[in-house]
């Protein structure tokens, strides 16, 4: 905090209101407006992008310059130099940590992988068409009924039991959705496999043959989950927050999360992005798709290109495009979507329209295709993303219970009719 202070003038009465300008560690300076609704205003922010929500120590964006740090880490660092289970640690700890906590927080992790058995038959109540995200957030909340004993919020060893079933038991779900959805038997975890071995595993082995795992692949998927870990105040973590602001169980908090997440214009964008690409469907195509992009009438966008919160190049899309080529060169891989990727990328990174309005290729770009070389559809993309966020949902949750919440109550400007008086027609 700071003793700077904005005065707010408000000519209806000709009376001044002065305002704290809070300042955090890092990003820009922050107006208090919590005062305002005694003085019979409100701040009118659709969207809330410029609005401050919540205080946090987790993780911070500078869309301008392309940071992304976790406590303070860059996630480039993070990405190259750790695993996945590290990062959550230091998303859940705040702070690296040592070999043998680091251990012990694995250990834990992999010996809370297994569900209740009687959750496998939930699947089963849904269609075999079904999206996985539509059985992931079902099954998700549905947990809340079979774990009792981590359910009360205001108790620190319920929040941190609680965080560890759902960081161990996501991939379990997850693996699941997808098994179902192709009628396949489900595998079950095994505990001498890491976090994305061991995903990869339920994932793509069957009883009747066993499932190699590509080192190049696994790490592969370590780097996803570790590039998707959090983001900030994004729509799901907000969501998350809301909910888990009126006190609700965690797992009905996560469940809201993937709900949030599963909309096109946050979690969806790498499924959107495989669409476009099949839309395009050849590298002859290309040279019209781009015009139609640069024409500014036509409704068509080139998907995985540009971010709301980056104006510049997105700092996990670095890591990403490194990581996507290992893939492809370890796969050998020859396939007209990927060509088509490529080639948008050499486009995208040397057309001055695009070096100009800064589109460059996100992390949702790379990262489709790269699921899409593994073999995985693309109905399951979210599905990874939600599993990957969950420790920064966690991590948001447990933050706002830590340090005291008020229940989320957003204000409205309402333009519906005045009070009228009412006269049935019938």
């Amino acid at each position: 905090m700071t003793d700077k202070k904005v005065t707010l003038t408000l000519d209806s009465n000709e009376s001044a209101v002065d305002l704290n300008v809070l300042k955090g560690t890092l990003g820009q300076d922050v107006v208090d407006v919590r005062g305002l609704g005694s003085h019979g205003v409100f701040t009118f922010d659709p969207g809330f992008t410029s609005t401050a929500s919540c205080e946090s120590k987790i993780t911070y964006i500078d869309g301008e310059e392309g940071i992304l740090l976790h406590r303070g880490f860059p996630i480039a660092e993070l990405a190259t130099k750790s695993d996945y289970l590290e990062v959550c640690y230091i998303l859940l700890n705040g702070e690296v940590p040592t070999a043998e906590q680091y251990q012990q927080f694995k250990t834990q992790v992999t010996r809370h992988t297994m569900i209740h058995e009687q959750i496998t038959r939930l699947f089963h109540g849904f269609r075999r068409d079904s999206h996985p995200m539509a059985v992931m957030c079902g099954v998700t909340g549905a947990l809340a009924a079979f774990y009792h004993d981590s359910m009360d919020v205001n108790n620190p060893r319920h929040r941190e039991i609680a965080a560890f079933r759902l960081l161990s038991k996501m991939p379990t779900v997850a693996a699941m959705c997808y098994k179902y959805s192709i009628g396949q038997p489900f595998v079950y975890p095994r505990n001498d496999l890491s976090y994305a071995g061991n995903f990869l595993h339920m994932m793509f082995a069957t009883p009747c043959e066993e499932y190699k795992i590509n080192p190049v692949l696994e790490r592969a998927m370590d780097r996803i989950l570790i590039l998707h870990a959090d983001h900030e105040q994004n729509a799901s973590t907000s969501t998350v927050r809301t909910a888990g602001s009126s006190g609700a169980n965690p797992f009905a908090c996560i469940a809201a999360g993937i709900a949030s997440l599963w909309g096109p214009a946050h979690g969806g964008a790498n499924e959107a992005t495989l669409h476009m690409l099949e839309e395009i469907s050849s590298v002859e195509h290309i040279p019209e798709f781009v015009r139609r992009a640069k024409d500014k009438n036509d409704s068509f966008r080139l998907m995985g290109f540009g971010h709301r919160v980056y104006k510049n190049y997105d700092p996990r899309a670095t890591v990403m495009r490194e990581t996507c080529h290992e893939v492809l060169e370890e796969l050998g891989m020859k396939d007209d979507l990927l060509e088509v990727a490529m080639q948008l990328e050499h486009i995208a990174l040397n057309d001055p329209y695009f070096i100009e309005r800064k589109l460059y290729p996100n992390v949702d770009f790379y990262s489709g295709l790269i699921l899409k070389a593994m073999g995985i559809p693309t109905s399951m993309f979210t599905v990874i993303f939600a599993m990957a966020r969950t420790v920064g949902w966690i991590s948001h949750w447990i933050e706002m219970h830590e340090e005291g919440m008020k229940i989320a109550r957003p204000r409205q400007l309402y333009t519906g009719y005045t009070e009228r008086k009412f006269e049935s027609k019938r």
